[in-house]
């Protein structure tokens, strides 16, 4: 997926069925958005926020992306005009249990990595946990 097609499978994965690759997508998409804009929520995108999130692309995606790439996720304009909550809402049924908790925890991961954690960014937390509709059972792995 090219950086420059975000927002259109989220946009449009709600219109028709999606295949096991269209699903991939999504993920894909809705992982670097979420952490793209964890990295700015506090209006302050530290350097080590963007290596984290280089990392975490590469790790669970496969993705190797450049800082430009990554702060142009944090901007782009299908975000800043809808909360990326709705997104997740939309997209939560899409997703399994494994992806919803690697969103979380890479949140985490992004949001610690400049050792300064303030309000805006547990809030952002909170609402991504609260669209992903996650009980504290499954946020910390434990499922049947």
């Amino acid at each position: 997926m090219a950086i420059s097609d975000l927002g259109r499978l989220i946009w449009n994965f709600g219109k028709s069925s999606a295949g096991p690759e269209t699903e991939d997508d999504i993920y894909n998409e809705l992982l670097l958005v979420a952490l793209a804009q964890a990295s700015i929520v506090d209006a302050n995108i530290h350097p080590l926020e963007i290596i984290t999130i280089q990392q975490i692309m590469r790790r669970e995606t496969d993705q190797d992306l450049t800082e430009a790439e990554i702060r142009r996720a944090s901007r782009t304009s299908t975000y800043a005009s809808k909360s990326l909550g709705k997104y997740l809402r939309r997209a939560q049924s899409r997703l399994n249990a494994e992806n919803k908790i690697t969103i979380l925890q890479a949140i985490v991961d992004v949001i610690k990595s400049d050792a300064q954690i303030n309000v805006l960014e547990i809030d952002y937390y909170n609402q991504a946990v609260d669209a992903l509709q996650m009980t504290p059972a499954e946020q910390a792995g434990l499922t049947a």
